[in-house]
Protein backbone atom coordinates (compact mmCIF):
# COMPACT_ATOMS: atom_id res chain seq x y z
CA UNK A 1 0.00 0.00 0.00
CA UNK A 2 1.75 3.48 -0.85
CA UNK A 3 2.02 6.26 1.44
CA UNK A 4 -0.80 7.86 -0.43
CA UNK A 5 -3.62 5.46 0.05
CA UNK A 6 -2.43 5.26 3.77
CA UNK A 7 -3.06 8.60 4.24
CA UNK A 8 -6.89 8.33 2.69
CA UNK A 9 -7.31 5.41 4.76
CA UNK A 10 -6.95 7.47 8.18
CA UNK A 11 -9.15 10.22 6.66
CA UNK A 12 -11.98 7.76 6.29
CA UNK A 13 -12.59 7.22 9.71
CA UNK A 14 -12.15 11.56 10.53
CA UNK A 15 -14.23 12.20 7.93
CA UNK A 16 -17.30 9.41 9.03
CA UNK A 17 -17.60 11.48 12.34
CA UNK A 18 -17.26 14.97 10.75
CA UNK A 19 -20.39 13.89 8.93
CA UNK A 20 -22.58 11.96 11.97
CA UNK A 21 -21.58 15.38 14.00
CA UNK A 22 -23.05 17.47 10.86
CA UNK A 23 -26.31 15.00 10.77
CA UNK A 24 -26.81 15.77 14.52
CA UNK A 25 -26.26 19.41 14.15
CA UNK A 26 -28.23 19.70 10.83
CA UNK A 27 -31.72 17.89 12.24
CA UNK A 28 -31.08 19.59 16.01
CA UNK A 29 -31.29 23.15 13.90
CA UNK A 30 -33.94 21.81 11.94
CA UNK A 31 -35.85 20.94 14.59
CA UNK A 32 -35.41 23.78 16.63
CA UNK A 33 -36.05 26.13 13.30
CA UNK A 34 -38.87 24.38 11.80
CA UNK A 35 -40.76 24.22 15.85
CA UNK A 36 -39.82 27.53 16.99
CA UNK A 37 -38.55 29.96 14.76
CA UNK A 38 -41.07 29.48 11.63
CA UNK A 39 -44.74 29.00 11.06
CA UNK A 40 -46.25 27.13 7.86
CA UNK A 41 -45.21 25.33 5.10
CA UNK A 42 -42.73 27.51 3.32
CA UNK A 43 -40.91 27.76 6.49
CA UNK A 44 -40.86 24.63 7.72
CA UNK A 45 -40.19 22.75 4.81
CA UNK A 46 -38.22 24.87 2.65
CA UNK A 47 -36.52 27.72 4.65
CA UNK A 48 -35.55 25.43 7.85
CA UNK A 49 -34.10 22.84 5.75
CA UNK A 50 -31.81 25.18 3.86
CA UNK A 51 -30.65 27.34 6.72
CA UNK A 52 -30.09 23.15 8.99
CA UNK A 53 -28.22 22.35 5.81
CA UNK A 54 -26.00 25.68 5.66
CA UNK A 55 -25.14 25.05 9.66
CA UNK A 56 -24.29 21.72 8.80
CA UNK A 57 -22.13 22.03 5.61
CA UNK A 58 -20.21 25.00 8.05
CA UNK A 59 -19.35 22.34 10.46
CA UNK A 60 -18.38 20.05 8.62
CA UNK A 61 -16.10 22.70 6.74
CA UNK A 62 -14.80 23.61 9.95
CA UNK A 63 -13.84 19.64 10.97
CA UNK A 64 -12.35 19.45 7.72
CA UNK A 65 -10.38 22.57 7.58
CA UNK A 66 -9.10 22.01 10.94
CA UNK A 67 -9.06 17.93 11.68
CA UNK A 68 -9.60 16.49 8.80
CA UNK A 69 -7.56 18.18 6.14
CA UNK A 70 -5.54 20.09 8.22
CA UNK A 71 -1.85 19.11 6.70
CA UNK A 72 -3.40 20.22 3.33
CA UNK A 73 -4.23 23.95 4.84
CA UNK A 74 -0.69 25.59 4.01
CA UNK A 75 -1.94 28.72 6.12
CA UNK A 76 -4.57 28.98 8.01
CA UNK A 77 -5.55 32.65 7.00
CA UNK A 78 -8.93 34.14 6.69
CA UNK A 79 -8.45 34.33 2.50
CA UNK A 80 -7.37 30.78 3.16
CA UNK A 81 -10.58 29.55 4.99
CA UNK A 82 -13.21 31.54 2.17
CA UNK A 83 -10.79 30.02 -0.65
CA UNK A 84 -11.82 26.51 0.50
CA UNK A 85 -15.21 27.61 2.00
CA UNK A 86 -16.81 28.02 -1.30
CA UNK A 87 -15.77 25.31 -3.16
CA UNK A 88 -17.00 23.21 -0.31
CA UNK A 89 -20.38 24.19 -0.18
CA UNK A 90 -20.42 23.96 -3.82
CA UNK A 91 -19.32 20.39 -3.46
CA UNK A 92 -21.70 19.74 -0.81
CA UNK A 93 -24.69 21.03 -3.11
CA UNK A 94 -23.31 18.46 -5.55
CA UNK A 95 -23.36 15.92 -2.96
CA UNK A 96 -26.82 16.55 -1.98
CA UNK A 97 -27.95 16.45 -5.66
CA UNK A 98 -26.12 13.22 -6.14
CA UNK A 99 -28.22 11.70 -2.59
CA UNK A 100 -31.18 12.63 -4.16
CA UNK A 101 -30.56 11.32 -7.52
CA UNK A 102 -29.23 7.57 -5.91
CA UNK A 103 -31.97 7.99 -3.72
CA UNK A 104 -34.59 8.08 -6.36
CA UNK A 105 -33.20 5.34 -8.45
CA UNK A 106 -32.49 2.85 -5.88
CA UNK A 107 -36.02 3.49 -4.44
CA UNK A 108 -37.07 2.75 -7.98
CA UNK A 109 -35.13 0.16 -8.84
CA UNK A 110 -35.40 -1.70 -5.92
CA UNK A 111 -38.94 -0.53 -4.00
CA UNK A 112 -37.31 -0.65 -0.75
CA UNK A 113 -38.56 1.60 1.75
CA UNK A 114 -37.07 5.30 1.55
CA UNK A 115 -35.25 5.23 4.69
CA UNK A 116 -33.01 2.28 3.67
CA UNK A 117 -33.08 3.79 0.13
CA UNK A 118 -31.63 7.18 1.78
CA UNK A 119 -28.90 5.40 3.60
CA UNK A 120 -28.11 3.67 0.85
CA UNK A 121 -27.37 6.66 -1.00
CA UNK A 122 -25.84 8.56 2.07
CA UNK A 123 -23.24 5.45 1.17
CA UNK A 124 -23.07 6.75 -2.51
CA UNK A 125 -23.16 10.45 -1.89
CA UNK A 126 -20.44 10.49 1.23
CA UNK A 127 -17.67 8.47 -1.52
CA UNK A 128 -18.66 11.66 -3.85
CA UNK A 129 -18.11 13.78 -1.10
CA UNK A 130 -15.13 12.62 0.84
CA UNK A 131 -13.71 12.42 -2.96
CA UNK A 132 -14.14 16.12 -3.65
CA UNK A 133 -12.49 17.06 -0.66
CA UNK A 134 -9.31 14.66 -0.89
CA UNK A 135 -8.64 15.65 -4.48
CA UNK A 136 -10.39 19.20 -5.78
CA UNK A 137 -11.40 21.33 -2.21
CA UNK A 138 -8.50 20.26 0.03
CA UNK A 139 -6.32 18.81 -2.79
CA UNK A 140 -2.56 18.41 -2.63
CA UNK A 141 -0.91 21.74 -3.88
CA UNK A 142 2.55 20.83 -5.73
CA UNK A 143 5.55 22.13 -4.14
CA UNK A 144 7.14 25.79 -5.06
Amino acid sequence: MTKAQVAILKRVPKFIIGNVVGTLVDTLVLWVFSHFVFDGYVGEVIISPVISFECAVLVNFLLSYHFIWKDRVPQMTSRSFLVHFWPYNISCIGGFLVKMGALMLIQYLTKWDVVICNLLALCVSGTFNFAMNEFVVFRKRKEK
